[in-house]
């Protein structure tokens, strides 16, 4: 048994699973009245989701990890491109 599992960053990680996450965390925003506060944790959910039983099936440390990576990578790229377009519109943040 190995001490830390061997987790390997791939195409999948960078260019397919973080913007599925967003869509999933957008889309369930407009389905649904999800206040602010729980959107980050929704998306380190869907994150877990897609990582275990997709990515890393085979291994359960790996798609635990990848999951919040998943997640938090997603929750970043959203607030980063937001406060790009607000800054470039020259405008406030609106709710």
């Amino acid at each position: 048994m190995e001490a830390f599992p061997i987790i390997h960053t791939n195409f999948w990680d960078a260019i397919i699973a973080i913007p599925v996450v967003i869509l999933a965390t957008q889309i369930l925003k407009v389905l649904l009245p999800i206040p602010r506060v729980f959107v980050p944790g929704i998306a380190n959910l869907i994150g877990l989701i897609i990582s275990v039983f997709i990515a890393h099936p085979h291994n359960l440390w790996a798609g635990i990890f990848m999951g919040f990576f998943y997640g938090n990578a997603a929750v970043g790229a959203y607030a980063s491109l937001k406060t790009q377009i607000l800054a470039y519109r020259g405008g406030k943040e609106r709710n």
